[in-house]
């Protein structure tokens, strides 16, 4: 049964022109092939194509492929002169995130590294002059204090970075939690509470993703 968060999000994305034809077949395209409906919702997409388009941001990193649905919105916002780095560690994921950016057009600004994504953030970090202007961050939760990291070691004052899903359903504020995902992102917000060079929020959100909620940091 659709819940009224689902609903709501259905009514944002129509009478808003959230979604469209290339992201509905994103959407389908992972579906078919096997992938975990666990991409960002429709209304949550278009928000990260606001940020980067909003903040000027051209070089993108973004650290959890999947389909490629949050990449076509990175992209799009990024424009035609931008420059997505998404990090993958499934190859048969990013093998549907590259149809699916092919099709949506953008696929000509996008790299998609396939591997652990701590190897890639490695390699990355060893590129001389790379200088990120925009993260998301939505991959395994349990590393998501090195991935902060390491995209500030990228970033420069003035960079911004987003991490999804860190409410948990509420789970983040359980300090005795044995669910390895919420110790993840309880050790991520300890780490960017402690960082000197960062200042953030956290937001959390209801829509047909459930209860959660994001992460909104800048590099200073």
């Amino acid at each position: 049964m659709e819940t009224t968060w689902e609903s709501v999000d259905a009514f944002f994305s129509e009478h808003l022109g959230i979604e469209d034809q290339a992201l509905q077949r994103a959407s389908t395209t992972s579906e078919a092939e096997g992938l975990p409906p666990i991409q960002v919702s429709a209304p949550a997409g278009k928000l990260l194509e606001l940020l980067v388009a909003m903040s000027g941001a051209r070089s993108i990193l973004e650290v959890g492929t999947l389909g490629g649905y949050s990449t076509i919105c990175l992209a799009r916002g990024a424009g035609p002169e931008g420059c997505i780095i998404t990090l993958e560690i499934d190859q048969h994921h990013a093998e549907v995130a590259k149809v699916n950016l092919e099709f949506a057009g953008v696929d000509d600004r996008v790299a998609i590294k396939v591997g652990p994504a701590l190897d890639s953030l490695e390699l990355l970090s060893s590129q001389e002059g790379l200088s990120i202007d925009f993260s998301f961050i939505d991959a395994d939760k349990e590393n998501n204090a090195l991935y902060v990291e390491k995209a500030i070691e990228l970033s420069h004052p003035g960079s911004i970075i987003v991490v999804d899903n860190v409410v948990r359903g509420g789970g983040v504020i359980e300090e005795d939690s044995t669910n390895s995902q919420i110790i993840g992102t309880r050790a991520m917000i300890s780490f960017v509470e402690n960082h000197p060079c960062l200042e953030a929020t956290a937001i959390q959100t209801v829509g047909s993703k459930g209860y959660d909620g994001f992460l909104l940091a800048r590099v200073i």
